[in-house]
């Protein structure tokens, strides 16, 4: 079995060699990203992974299907990335759905108390021997209510987090997760509501066409003043714009972004020498209340590892001929993973 790797980061290869070399599987790593630009390269391959800002449109698709690539590996959980509706009949597509929600929900807490308590401003101040305290008045989070928007994994493991600092959780999710509310410390209500009475909003729900600019400039106007937003979901959950001018405006009162919406030219890549186009994203990091890490929630050894354990049983139970739960299928309901079955 022969898989091209694209987008390949120095962290990708120790666990993906690994776990490879137990099944005999054969990996080449390209560090260019999959698109229309570069699909020939995967001539001769059996399958393909790629990340999360690889382009699976109906070119790329109808060309890898004309190579004889029969497998897309996802090594994440969103597929956004992928025209799904176009890849069904023509390649098989499998993800990750769960390679660590700790990793994820234990660095939006982090952003969070980075940001609340301004450790990102004490850390410089020290390092050039300043030690005032003016300016690094935060808030304790015990009391405050958390909004969680999407209580999948991690958005459970967050909430669970959260409870442990003695906040309240309000939750909103299209599909409630059965037993996680108690009706007391965590509740499950309308966007609407949680958009008025949370002090912190978090993300934690996939990017579909319905959730596109969840937040846009309407959503944010509902919430309290002064909120704190993070996300370390999708970056295009968030209007990059409408938020901007709600900082601005003093609405917003901070955010922590792992992620952006026009983060595909620009994050997991060395930029230092370079000056930034993007004025939304250059205006968003030089607010002082603003964090912006690159997209590194999921980047721990344990999630590393799962990533690549899960994508090779991906992969090799498929060359086996058997059903795989982690399929994702467009005709089982809109990219829903098929639960076992081979749809075709």
């Amino acid at each position: 079995m022969k898989i091209a790797f694209f987008d390949t980061k120095p962290y990708d290869r120790p666990s993906f060699d690994r776990f490879a070399s137990e099944t005999g599987m054969k990996i080449k790593y390209f560090e260019a990203r999959l698109s229309e630009d570069t699909v020939d390269l995967c001539a001769g391959f059996d399958a393909v992974c790629v990340f999360v800002n690889d382009v699976i449109n109906a070119p790329v698709i109808d060309r890898l299907a004309a190579l004889g690539v029969r497998a897309l590996a996802l090594r994440c959980a969103g597929f956004n990335n992928v025209d799904m509706q176009h890849a069904y009949g023509k390649i098989h597509v499998f993800r990750v759905p769960a390679y660590s929600p700790y990793a994820v929900a234990e660095h939006a807490l982090a952003l969070l108390l980075t940001s609340v308590r301004r450790i990102h401003k004490a850390y410089i101040r020290s390092r050039d021997f300043n030690f005032s305290l003016n300016g690094l008045t935060g808030f304790d989070l015990h009391g405050k209510t958390v909004g969680v928007i999407g209580t999948g994994r991690i958005g459970r493991v967050f909430s669970d987090i959260c409870r442990g600092f003695g906040m309240k959780v309000l939750a909103y999710d299209k599909f409630p997760a059965e037993g996680f509310a108690d009706g007391d410390a965590v509740r499950y209500v309308t966007l609407d509501e949680l958009l008025e009475h949370s002090d912190i909003i978090s993300l934690h729900c996939p990017l579909t066409d319905e959730t596109h600019h969840l937040l846009d400039a309407t959503a944010l106007s509902k919430c309290k003043k002064g909120v704190v937003l993070i996300n370390t979901s999708r970056g295009a959950l968030v209007d990059a714009e409408a938020l901007l001018e709600a900082i601005k405006a003093r609405h917003v009162g901070a955010a922590c972004l792992d992620v952006y919406e026009e983060e595909a030219d620009l994050f997991f890549e060395d930029n230092s020498g370079h000056i930034l186009e993007d004025d939304t994203l250059a205006r968003l990091i030089s607010m002082p209340n603003v964090i912006v890490t690159s997209h590194q929630a999921f980047l721990t050894e344990e999630a590393l590892s799962n990533i690549a354990e899960t994508t090779v049983k991906n992969l090799t139970v498929f060359f086996s001929g058997e059903g795989n739960p982690n399929e994702l299928c467009y005709s089982c309901g809109f990219a829903q993973d098929c639960g076992g079955k081979r749809c075709f």
